[in-house]
């Protein structure tokens, strides 16, 4: 939790709001890649798309 709070204070320091929904976006494919490791959610995941 340390690292999301130094990265949210780095962006807010720095300006750099654009970064936010790369973080966020990234941080959701990691999730899902994750998710779709586990073989029960499979299915669930290849039908979302």
């Amino acid at each position: 939790m340390e690292f999301f709070k130094e990265l949210l204070l780095f962006l807010k320091t720095r300006k750099k709001f654009w970064l936010i929904p790369l973080v966020v976006i990234l941080l959701l494919f990691s999730i899902l890649i994750v998710l779709a490791s586990v073989p029960a959610l499979g299915p669930l995941i290849y039908s979302i798309f």
